[in-house]
């Protein structure tokens, strides 16, 4: 069975071979991302794949808040290349929920969370605690919360 690291692996060689410098670059990085967290313990481990998917999702992350970041500072090129290395990375992960999709694991949870007796500020952390599972590494946290926040508003 191959892991996501080998295939990120294989990936960087054929992108070295093709010689796609912004695939070569952002490969090499998450690599280096995901052999640092590998390292970062006491011992020295092999990540599962989910561990490298939070990786991945961490570096896409970066990519987004960067790109966000130039385009505010009017650095065009660099956001640029920081969106086309974010999309890149994101080809790796699951694809995210949509809103509705959101909506409708929330809602649920919404209605679990009120009928367990869970009101007003503690409403939130019962709702995210059911929430979290569902819709781990499916969408991003910050969108989960504001979700949760305008359905318990409504």
């Amino acid at each position: 069975m191959t892991t996501l690291k080998s295939k990120l692996q294989e990936d960087l060689n054929t992108a070295i071979k093709a010689r796609d410098e912004l695939r070569s670059s952002t490969l090499r990085l998450t690599l280096t991302a995901i052999t640092k967290e590998e390292v970062a313990g006491k011992e020295k481990r092999e990540l599962s794949d989910d561990e490298v998917l939070k990786v991945l999702a961490r570096e896409e992350k970066k990519r987004r808040e960067a790109a966000e970041a130039f385009t505010q500072g009017g650095r065009t090129e660099q956001a640029e290349r920081e969106t086309a290395e974010g999309a890149f990375l994101a080809e790796y992960l699951p694809k995210q929920l949509t809103d509705d999709e959101l909506t409708e694991i929330v809602t649920a949870a919404v209605v679990e969370a009120k009928a367990a007796g869970a009101e007003g500020p503690r409403a939130m952390g019962a709702v995210m605690k059911l929430v979290g599972p569902k819709v781990a590494g499916l969408a991003e946290g910050g969108r989960v919360a504001a979700t949760v926040k305008k359905l318990l508003a409504g």
